[in-house]
This record gives structure tokens, sequence and C-alpha cells, in this order.
């Protein structure tokens, strides 16, 4: 249980630094004979911050918790 909490925790934290996710798409938009046009797209998934907070204060409960138990 202390192991997931430490995860959950810097998981929250990321979260809560970078905001999201962000990433790069290659597409092709036309292809004739053997040329091929491309279009790279950015795209970003956004983490709200309430779910970066929830995983840091629920990754620290679990490590007080394993403390406790252990």
């Amino acid at each position: 249980m202390k192991t997931i909490g430490i995860v959950l925790v810097v998981l929250g934290a990321l979260a809560l630094i970078y905001g999201g996710i962000s990433y790069t798409k290659n597409r092709t938009v036309l292809q004739v004979g053997s040329m091929n046009v491309t279009a790279t797209e950015h795209k970003s998934v956004p983490i709200p911050a309430v779910f970066g907070v929830i995983a840091l204060v629920g990754g620290a409960a679990l490590v007080v918790v394993g403390k406790r138990r252990s």
C-alpha cells in the first residue's frame, strides 16, 4: 500500500506541475503515386488540477497508513 501511495504522490505532483499531456500526430493528407503530403498535428489532453490534488492527498494518506501498519 505504501508503494501505491508513493506512485500516487508522484503522479499527483506531475499532474499539478504539467497540467496535461501534449503529443504530436503525423497523418497523411494527400498521397499521389509515390509522393506523400503529411501534416503534423499538435494535440494536448488537459488534466484538471483537482485530479492532481486528489491523487496527491490520497497518495499521502496511503503512505501514512502504510507507515502505521508496519
